[in-house]
C-alpha cells in the first residue's frame, strides 16, 4: 500500500509489503520506485518485508528547494514504517544514498546491497566512447532549458542500453518505463532541492562500512561502476563483488529473478533484524 510521509521541506511516497526482515529498495536516478516492482514482488514472495519509496524531486514525492540529507530521509523512511534496522538495496543513485546511510548511520543498516551502485568520491576510468556519451549528455542537462526528450533519450542510450549497445538489447517496455520517469525530471519548474553530500565522501571512509555488503555490476554498463565493485570488494570490510556479463545498469529491471536470488543468498546467513 502507498502512503506518504513528510521529511523537511518535502515529501516522500513510500510503498510498504509483505512481512519478515526489512529490506529497503532506494531507486536509481533514472527511475522511481516503480522500477522495482518485480524484484520487491520476489523478494516479499521469499519471505522479506520489502519498503520502497521515491527519493524527493522523483516519482510522486515532492520537495521545496531546501538543503536537504538523502541518508536522513532514507532513515526518515525506516522511523516512520517502525523499522530499527533495515537491508538496503540501491540501484545507482541510490546504492550511493544507501552506502552513505551505513556509514552515517551504521546502528540503522544490516547490511547493503549495490545494484550497479555509485559511490560518492570515487573516480574510474572511462573508455573513449564514455567520454564522447557523458560530454553530450552534459551539454544537454545545462542547456537552459533542457530539452527533457533529448536528455532523455541519450540517458537509455548510456543506463538502460549501455554504452556502444543497440536499442533493441532491452525489452522495449523498459526503454519506455525509463524515459517516463526521466523526463519530467527536466521539465520546466521541476524542483529538486539541494542535495547535502557526505564530506568526506564514502570512497574516503570505506573503512567506517562496517555492514556485509554484496555490489552487484553488469559489464554492459559505463566501465566505472564495474570498477566500483571490484573497489568495495578490494577495499570495504566485508565486501563481494559480482560483475555479470549480460546486463548493464537497470539490473533490478533486466534480471529480477537473478537480481533476487543473488539477494536472498547474500541475505540469508545473516542474524535476523527487523
Amino acid at each position: 500500500m502507498a502512503s506518504f510521509i513528510e521529511v523537511p521541506g518535502g515529501r516522500l511516497r513510500v510503498v510498504d509489503e509483505g512481512a519478515g526482515p526489512p529490506i529497503v529498495l532506494v531507486h536509481a536516478g533514472i527511475a522511481c520506485l516503480d522500477s522495482w516492482d518485480a524484484l520487491a514482488a520476489l523478494l516479499v514472495a521469499a519471505g522479506y518485508r520489502v519498503v520502497r519509496y521515491d527519493a524527493r524531486g522523483w516519482g510522486r514525492s515532492a520537495t521545496e528547494d531546501v538543503a536537504f540529507s538523502e541518508p536522513a530521509d532514507l532513515v526518515a523512511v525506516l522511523d516512520a514504517a517502525g523499522i530499527g534496522r533495515a537491508a538496503l538495496v540501491g540501484n545507482s543513485r541510490g546504492g550511493a544514498n544507501a552506502f552513505d546511510t551505513a556509514i552515517v548511520y551504521p546502528d540503522r543498516v544490516a547490511a547493503v546491497v549495490g545494484v550497479a551502485a555509485g559511490l560518492g568520491g570515487f573516480d574510474g576510468d572511462v573508455t573513449p566512447l564514455e567520454v564522447e556519451l557523458f560530454t553530450e549528455m552534459d551539454r544537454l542537462e545545462s542547456l537552459d532549458p533542457p530539452d527533457p526528450a533529448a536528455v532523455a533519450e541519450i540517458d537509455l542510450r548510456v543506463w538502460v542500453d549501455g554504452p556502444g549497445q543497440p536499442p533493441t538489447r532491452v525489452p522495449a517496455w523498459i526503454r519506455e518505463a525509463v524515459r517516463a520517469w526521466d523526463e519530467p525530471l527536466y521539465a520546466p519548474g521541476h524542483v529538486a532541492g539541494q542535495r547535502i553530500r557526505l564530506d568526506p565522501p564514502a570512497a574516503e571512509r570505506l573503512d567506517e562500512l562496517r555492514v556485509p555488503v554484496l555490489a552487484v555490476a553488469g559489464a554492459l554498463d559505463p566501465t566505472e561502476i564495474a570498477q566500483i565493485a571490484r573497489h568495495l570488494e578490494a577495499n570495504a570490510p566485508q565486501a563481494r563483488a559480482i560483475v555479470w556479463p549480460d546486463v548493464a545498469h537497470m539490473i533490478g529491471m533486466e534480471v529480477p529473478d537473478r537480481l533476487a536470488g543473488a539477494i536472498v543468498e547474500f541475505l540469508a546467513p545473516l542474524p535476523r533484524w527487523a
